[in-house]
């Protein structure tokens, strides 16, 4: 009985001042980034960041574009050069 009175202790103990560290360490971390965020350097980096991945988005749907545009233009050729109509009512479908 002893044994268990001194470990539910021990662990409330634990708890209750690792609860307090951790929570010390919490705010000092909000502390540093608001810090961080707050620096004008950071932000400029972070509009950089923005606009360049706005760029590459761009170029990345004009890729894709592109791709769907060749893609589309082959499938018309392969049914005859662009009268797939044609084609597919001879074939019966």
């Amino acid at each position: 009985m002893r044994f268990r009175i001194g470990l539910v202790t021990g662990l409330a103990a634990g708890y209750v001042l690792g609860a307090q560290a951790g929570r010390e360490r919490y705010e000092q971390i909000r502390r540093w980034f608001r810090q961080a965020t707050g620096n004008a350097k950071v932000q400029e980096m972070a509009e950089r960041s923005k606009e360049a991945a706005g760029e590459a988005g761009r170029k990345g749907a004009e890729a894709v574009q592109r791709g769907v545009s060749r893609v589309g233009s082959s499938v018309k050729d392969r049914l005859g050069n662009g009268h797939g109509d044609v084609e597919v009512q001879q074939l019966g479908i």
